[in-house]
């Protein structure tokens, strides 16, 4: 028999195209050029078994799916990543890698997979974040994933290569990685010229408590897309939202905590003088005031154009030492008051932890030199 018979279907060694084909029982097959390689595969017999109306099919360069039918949405997502991260094949286990199986989308407990220092961003990572806005893996035709810069690839067929100055830590999702939320969001946005499509994607990442609305405008400025109409106009409604969910959450936090009941949303000023600004909780008794603090992070770039809460959201450039937001907190503590400051993200995530560190403060009023004399009015 000639070697080369099992190009035609007969089986000839354990890891022939055919033995690869069927070994799974599975018809999510995608396998690099090294890992076929590693598995006793030439390139001259893969290329035999990708002839026209042979078995197999390259996808993209360098990857190749065991199988003549249209490639899963699953599919193309491993291959793109095949494609970006060029992995090596798995020589310790001697076990071809396992792929991504059906259903990955909606979670699994596959392991992680050596996709090298990529991961998945833009729609198809909304997707496997289980965003109903998103559309379904199967209908997203490219595939984008994101690369270090220094990486030399070129976006073609199913994969379209983000290139990022740094990179954020990704998350691993059924398996993969994938960009985190707000990152996700801010590739996707930046392709995506339908306002509806756009004002559903941030609402969902919101409402959905996917992220926090001051790191996705963050993300979207870094990207320079708050200069955008229809990504402006929902992002200052989103902060305003998120501006209310955490107001929710220190309601809760207050009430389920049993924390003294404290005056809300109220404006200090000096007897006669100026406004010292306003605060979300003071207990006078005790001088304590809380703040919720849902700006973006420090280091922003400004977004061109933005104005209104997104713009005010996103600018980063100044101090944070020189702020006016850090300059009303020194002045109130070196009248004494003790500012608690609570993020919307440590509210959600860590509500006891953040009760005991206003308890805290509450408590150790009483060691403390008496606070200065304020007007308290509402707000």
């Amino acid at each position: 028999m000639n070697r080369d018979t099992s190009l035609c279907g007969e089986t000839s060694s354990p890891h022939s195209p055919r033995s690869l084909s069927h070994s799974a029982g599975v018809h999510s097959r995608v396998l690099s050029a090294p890992q076929l390689r590693e598995h006793g595969v030439t390139a001259a017999r893969t290329a035999a078994q990708c002839r026209p109306g042979g078995p197999w099919q390259q996808l993209l360069p360098g990857v190749f799916v065991l199988h003549p039918g249209p490639p899963t949405g699953e599919e193309r997502l491993h291959a793109a990543l095949l494609y970006a991260g060029r992995p090596p094949a798995e020589r310790s286990s001697g076990k071809v890698p396992s792929q991504p199986r059906q259903g990955m989308a909606h979670g699994g407990a596959a392991g992680p997979l050596p996709y090298g220092n990529t991961m998945v961003t833009g729609l198809a990572a909304l997707a496997l974040h289980r965003f109903s806005a998103a559309p379904p893996l199967i209908s997203i035709d490219r595939i984008d994933v994101l690369v270090p810069r220094t990486r030399r690839l070129r976006s073609t067929g199913c994969a379209r290569i983000i290139r990022a100055h740094t990179l954020p830590a990704a998350q691993p999702v059924a398996g993969v990685p994938v960009a985190p939320v707000e990152r996700a969001l801010a590739d996707a946005v930046a392709e995506l010229p339908d306002a509806d499509t756009v004002r559903r994607l941030l609402t969902e990442a919101v409402r959905g408590g996917h992220c926090e609305p001051a790191a996705l405008v963050r993300e979207l400025t870094l990207a320079r897309l708050l200069s955008r109409a229809q990504v402006a106009d929902a992002v200052d409604s989103l902060l305003a939202e998120g501006r209310s969910l955490a107001e929710d959450r220190l309601y809760g936090l207050v009430r389920d905590h049993r924390l003294p009941d404290p005056l809300w949303n109220v404006e200090l000023r000096l007897p006669g003088g100026p406004s010292l600004g306003g605060v979300d909780v003071y207990w006078p008794d005790e001088a304590v005031a809380v703040e919720l603090d849902t700006r973006a992070a420090p280091h922003g770039r400004t977004g061109q154009g933005a104005g209104g809460a997104a713009g005010h959201a996103a600018r980063g450039d100044e101090d944070v030492l020189d702020s006016p937001y850090a300059r009303k907190r020194d002045h109130l503590e070196r009248l004494g008051i003790t500012v608690v400051h609570l993020t919307p993200a440590k509210l959600r995530d860590a509500p006891a932890q953040q009760a005991t560190v206003v308890r805290t403060a509450l408590m150790a009023a009483e060691d403390r030199a008496p606070a200065a004399r304020v007007v308290i009015l509402p707000r």
